[in-house]
């Protein structure tokens, strides 16, 4: 019973760190308490993609319409 308990232990001590780094998208055996990205350069970082695919978007919804023009 001892055994268990003190693996029950250690396990719990190796899979916190890692579990937290699998919540955070990360890489899994990078510090777990390290300072996060900063926010605002994620909302950028996000935005900015979500612009890209917005404008593909509109880009090919429009496309017949732009084709019959010039024909």
């Amino acid at each position: 019973m001892k055994k268990f308990f003190i693996g029950l232990v250690l396990g719990l001590i190796v899979s916190f760190p890692l579990g937290i780094n699998f919540g955070k998208d990360v890489p899994l055996l990078s510090n777990p308490f390290a300072a996060k990205p900063d926010i605002t350069e994620r909302v950028k970082e996000r935005t900015g993609e979500m612009i890209e695919d917005t404008k593909e978007a509109i880009h090919d919804a429009t496309k017949p319409v732009r084709d019959k023009l010039k024909k």
